[in-house]
């Protein structure tokens, strides 16, 4: 029999428990095709902890997902909390856990699906072979430099401080090499090296372990060209590399590539194999209670943690196979629909998937 792998349930707020409920269901049902066996345990974090136990993050939440091997995480987040102080904001718990479980890097696979075309604002023979995932440096950078506030000659002025050090920098650097390896061997490191003394650092750091990696083609890209290419042309791009800020934002774009940031499922990662997996969308408030979001990204995010931190690299084909069939076969929860009167909600989706999930 295998072995009990402990995971850390996070549902969250807004549609995060919908869209973890899912995707338990779908673990649920590996256990039973491949004989996996998984012990879950849930934890509060985001709003919901604010207004439960007065902290995004909460020492028994924290402790839940030390002593788990995995974390599955749904969302935080949402304009309730959107005016509290710093230490009381969804976010700032985003930024502890992360900091607290030595997670430095995140890890976004952005794929075409190829009966998705339609769904996204670019056109298909713009989008045909794309196949990327941005690697971002996650615990460094200007979200977590001093910042500060001060009276100037022209009233207040607020100071947030870029800080990188080689430890940082070579690190994430060296696993996204490792990861261009296992794909087409194309790496593209993106910085702001022309302007920021940080991104000179950057650069001079990745030209230096370049050569430890002789089989992987190294691209630079200057971060406001990468993101004019992400769009010009998006199938070149292998693996895309980059510090914090940059890689926030140009992973969201990339998720947009696709047709929908519903459908993107992310990782974060430290030095061993324990990671965090959770979809890339928000909480989306606006939707949450009505039983329509979208639950393929935190689907796809359990496939993730299954290749990633287990080496259950059978049920990662069968999960990520199931949810192409589903969409192959036409099934459109309402951010994809090209139709919304045919959309159908988020339990039927996940019930779809699950019963496609087979050897």
């Amino acid at each position: 029999m295998a072995d009990v792998k402990k995971i850390a349930v996070i549902a969250g707020d807004g549609i995060g428990p919908e869209v973890v409920a899912e995707a338990i269901k779908v673990m649920k049902k590996t256990e039973e095709v491949f004989g996996y066996r998984f012990e879950f345990e849930h934890g509060l974090f985001g709003g919901i902890a604010i207004d439960e136990k007065g902290t995004p993050l909460p020492e028994e939440t924290l402790e839940i997902c030390k002593k788990s091997d995995a974390v599955l995480l749904g969302a935080v987040g949402g304009p309730k909390w959107d005016n509290n102080p710093k230490e009381l904001r969804p976010e700032t718990g985003l930024l502890g856990i992360r900091k607290a479980l030595g997670l430095f890097s995140n890890i976004r696979p952005a794929v075409i699906f190829d009966c998705l075309k339609d769904a996204s604002t670019l056109k298909p023979e713009v989008l045909e072979g794309t196949d990327l995932i941005v690697v971002r440096e996650l615990t460094g950078g200007i979200y977590f430099g001093e910042k500060f506030r001060r009276e100037g000659e022209n009233g207040q002025e607020a100071v947030d401080t870029c800080v990188y050090n080689v430890a940082e920098v070579e690190r994430i650097v060296r696993q996204a090499f490792d990861i261009a390896r296992t794909r087409r061997k194309k790496l593209a490191s993106v910085d702001k090296a022309n302007v920021l003394e940080t991104s000179r650092l950057w650069r001079e750091t990745v030209n230096r372990i370049a050569p430890d990696y002789p089989d992987v083609e190294l691209e630079h890209v200057l971060v406001d060209n990468c993101a004019m290419q992400l769009l010009r042309r998006p199938s070149s791009f292998d693996v895309i590399v980059t510090e914090n800020m940059f890689g926030d934002i140009l992973s969201d774009e990339a998720a947009m590539l696709t047709g929908s940031i519903g459908m993107l499922s992310s990782a974060s990662l430290g030095e061993g194999a324990f990671g965090l997996y959770e979809p890339v969308h928000g909480s989306a408030p606006d939707i949450a209670g009505q039983g329509i979001a979208n639950p393929v990204a935190t689907i796809l995010s359990v496939a993730l943690m299954y290749r990633l931190t287990f080496g259950y690299h059978d049920a990662a084909e069968a999960i990520e196979r199931a949810v192409k069939e589903v969409l192959d076969a036409g099934h459109r929860t309402g951010d994809i629909a090209v139709d919304k009167s045919k959309a159908i909600g988020t339990s039927a989706m996940g019930e779809l998937i699950v019963n496609a999930i087979r050897k």
